[in-house]
């Protein structure tokens, strides 16, 4: 089993401004506010080395018109999803990636990116999935047309992407995906998980359990596969009363212990090897507090604790 030594990591920021996958404007303003909150300070005074790669940007949009006429910014995403896939592979070797959204479309790209690099180490590649929707909707189910929900369909191998989105260099297995914090699901995406292996647990499980002990339970199959893991964290997992700048807003959602808990685990299991931080829309903000909110997340994840305690073994 390979573990990450998250005492002294070489951690490199990436911004992905994305914003034509959402529904309202404010997103592509997420990477600044999170390198204006100290998200490069925090990781330094953790111990880490902090490389900012400054601002991903697409090509030229392709010219795609999908039959599905609710679909919006087709071509942009599929440009965002290209560019972010190659910044994602390349910021990927021999470092931990953060990358610094950016609506949620941006995981297409940024997965398939160290998907590829998982795939040419010969290690598996596990999603953590932090997020109230699943993601699931095909291009041809959708009904809002906003692609922020397309992302974990296209990564997993969904029907319908060929020759609208890039090619796949590794898809995700699905079997190896775990979603918390899911409280708003579609019918049509109801329908994908039920026939998928991904493994949910909704606010109900999270309410009944706890998150540690699911997320532990999936940090253990990581470790016996030797897995690479990517954990991306959507605004929309926290409860809007602790994380409003968000458009997609679902109360009932994590509390602060709970989103602190998750990354203090996951530190712990020296297992994550990249991360997305999400639908931050700072235009939504109160004085900056849920920009703050997610740089004090990614530092639980990368160390910061209150006490020490002995490495959980797997």
């Amino acid at each position: 089993m390979t573990r990450i030594d998250h005492t002294s990591l070489l951690v490199r920021l990436v911004g992905a401004p994305v914003q034509d996958g959402a529904g309202r404007l404010g997103c592509e303003m997420g990477p600044s506010a999170l390198r204006t909150a100290g998200l490069a300070e925090a990781a330094a005074a953790l111990g880490h080395r902090v490389e900012d790669l400054g601002t991903a940007a697409p090509s030229a949009p392709p010219a795609l018109r999908h039959p599905n006429p609710a679909v919006k910014k087709l071509p942009e995403v599929a440009a965002w999803t290209a560019a972010l896939a190659e910044a994602a592979y390349a910021a990927a070797d021999g470092a931990l990636p953060i990358f610094l959204g950016g609506d949620h479309s941006l995981s297409a790209g940024t997965i398939a990116g160290v998907a590829r690099r998982a795939a040419e180490a010969g290690r598996p590649l596990f999603i953590l999935w932090l997020d109230a929707h699943p993601d699931m909707h095909g291009l041809d189910t959708t009904a809002s047309g906003h692609l922020h929900g397309v992302a974990m369909a296209y990564l997993t191998g969904g029907r319908g992407f060929a020759g609208w989105l890039p090619p796949l260099a590794a898809r995700v297995d699905p079997a190896r995906v775990c979603m918390m914090g899911i409280r708003s699901v579609d019918p049509a995406e109801h329908a994908a998980l039920a026939a998928s292996p991904i493994v949910v647990h909704d606010m109900r499980a999270i309410d009944e359990h706890g998150v540690a002990a699911p997320l532990r339970a999936f940090l253990a199959r990581v470790a016996a596969e030797d897995g690479m893991l990517h954990v991306s964290l959507d605004v929309d997992f926290l409860d809007p009363g602790i994380a409003p700048a968000v458009g997609t807003t679902v109360p009932g959602g994590a509390t602060f212990r709970e989103a602190h808990l998750v990354m203090e685990l996951l530190h712990d299991s020296g297992l994550v090897t990249s991360l997305d931080l999400v639908e931050l829309n700072p235009f939504l903000d109160e004085r900056g507090r849920t920009a703050t909110l997610l740089v004090d997340l990614a530092a639980s994840l990368l160390g910061r604790r209150v006490m020490d305690r002995p490495t959980r073994s797997f």
